[in-house]
This record gives structure tokens, C-alpha cells and sequence, in this order.
């Protein structure tokens, strides 16, 4: 049996908020929804867009399931599909949760405590930390962008998705009015820097995005990335344990990829650079 490459891919935020993350990051030009040419379709498209982004980053907390897989490109041009499950928990200003069990059966969950950041590998039995620079905001793009790791469609968990979708969307029209497992509901296609993608909005006083479809259009093979999100509840259940650490049984801490890296600089540095 030949070896199969998992490439992942970060989904919508991976690129957006990573591509941003750093001071000095050049801003992308505006986006072509203030010009005078915009349709009709056009205009629907991205006020039920920026309707779900205000909504979400208002909501103090809310939980979702997402059902995600996405294509991993093999060297032969082959296009392998693998999954994940997420179960998503977030209270605002500093909390957040997210549990995830992959199509091979690996689990692991994310924690933000408001303190520190706790990432575990139950499968493995091993788990890492590191503080917590703020809010929710500021902590996914540490995530991210500092220690290296994947947070699929993270950027709908945070406050800024309006404003990126405002700097980054380069076009989005309306597709239909459907009806998407039971819940009526808004297509709209969009098209992005090197991204294009699709939502299915929810219809009525609660429009949150009920299934997402990227695809990768500059890269080798088009990939896509494509995910189903139910069980919205932005009142759940929240205790004193939702957000502590939780550890497998005798579980061992290891560092970050790049808190190793760090390291490594700076013994080679103490050692005049010998290493």
C-alpha cells in the first residue's frame, strides 16, 4: 500500500487571517463591492454576507458541529478525500473550545482557558501550552500564524470577518434560494484573492453559514475544502469544566514545533552559533 500525504488545508481563515497577521502586511486593494457596476444579484449577495459575519462576531456564544473533508493532492496528480469532525465551543471574549476526531479515528482538542492556549493529541497521548496573548481574536492568530498549527474556517469565530470580507472579496453573486437539509436557505458564490468559495446562508433571524465550499484555485489541482455546519445553539451550556485543560491519562507535555525551533536558535546562539 503506497503512503498517502495528508495535506491540509487551512480553510477560509488560514489565509485570510495568517495573510494579515503580521505588522507591516500590505493591505490587498478595496474591495470591488463599492463600485458603481454592482448587480442587483451582487448587492444581495454581499449584504447576506455581511449579515452572517455581523452576526457572528455579535454573538457573545455559540456552538456548532462541523463535518468537514477536503482533497489532499498526491505527487501523481491523484486527489485523495479525507475528513474531520468538529465540535465547536465559544464565549467572548476569551474562551473557546473545539474537539475534533479525524476520518482516521485520530482525536485531539483545542483550548483557550483565557490564560493560556492548551493543544492535545489524545490519540498520542501528549499535549502542549503556551499563554495566551488576549481575546479570541488575537489568540487564533497566534494559533496560526505563531505556533504553526491548522484552525479550519476559523475566521467565522472571530470579529473580523466583516472587515476581511470587506478588504478581500473581489466579487459574490447570488446563485439561488434552496433548501439545504430542511432549512431554507441563501447560495452565494464568491470569489477572493487566490480563493474562490461557496456559502449557503441560513434564511431568517439567525443566517448562519450551513455549508461552505472552497477551492483552491491557484494551487496544483484545484483542491477543495468543503464543510456542513449544524447543531447552531448560541445559548450552550457552559460550566467551570468547559474550559479547563483535560489531559488523557498519563499524557506527556511537549513543546511546539516552534517553541523547538526557538530553542535550537537559542542554544546555537549561547554556543557561538556552532550548531
Amino acid at each position: 500500500m503506497k503512503a498517502i500525504p495528508r495535506r491540509v488545508h487551512a480553510g477560509l481563515l488560514g489565509i485570510v487571517l495568517a495573510a494579515g497577521a503580521h505588522a507591516g502586511a500590505q493591505a490587498p486593494a478595496p474591495v470591488p463591492a463599492a463600485q458603481a457596476k454592482e448587480t442587483d444579484t451582487q448587492k444581495l449577495a454581499h449584504q447576506l454576507l455581511l449579515r452572517a459575519a455581523r452576526f457572528l462576531a455579535q454573538a457573545p456564544r455559540f456552538s456548532v458541529t462541523v463535518a468537514s473533508n477536503y482533497d489532499a493532492l498526491q505527487a501523481d496528480g491523484e486527489k485523495i478525500e479525507f475528513g474531520e469532525r468538529r465540535k465547536v465551543i465559544l464565549n467572548r471574549p476569551a474562551q473557546f473550545r473545539v474537539e475534533t476526531e479525524r476520518s482516521d479515528g485520530r482525536r485531539g482538542w483545542t483550548v483557550f482557558t483565557g490564560k493560556e492556549i492548551v493543544v492535545v493529541d489524545a490519540t498520542n497521548r501528549v499535549y502542549a501550552t503556551d499563554p495566551q496573548p488576549g481575546g479570541i481574536d488575537d489568540s487564533i492568530v497566534h494559533l496560526i500564524s505563531d505556533l504553526g498549527l491548522r484552525l479550519p474556517l476559523a475566521l467565522m469565530l472571530t470579529t473580523r470577518m466583516q472587515s476581511e470580507f470587506e478588504k478581500r472579496v473581489r466579487s459574490a453573486d447570488y446563485v439561488e434560494k434552496t433548501n439545504l437539509l430542511g432549512t431554507p436557505a441563501h447560495h452565494i458564490a464568491v470569489r477572493g484573492e487566490t480563493v474562490d468559495f461557496q456559502v449557503w446562508i441560513a434564511d431568517g433571524a439567525q443566517p448562519v453559514p450551513l455549508r461552505v465550499v472552497i477551492n483552491y484555485r491557484d494551487e496544483p489541482g484545484q483542491p477543495q475544502f468543503r464543510a456542513t455546519l449544524s447543531d447552531w445553539n448560541f445559548a450552550p451550556a457552559i460550566t467551570a469544566a468547559t474550559f479547563a485543560p483535560q489531559f488523557p491519562d498519563g499524557a506527556t507535555k511537549i513543546s511546539f514545533a516552534t517553541q523547538l525551533a526557538a530553542g535550537a536558535r537559542r542554544t546555537s546562539a549561547d554556543k557561538g552559533g556552532t550548531q
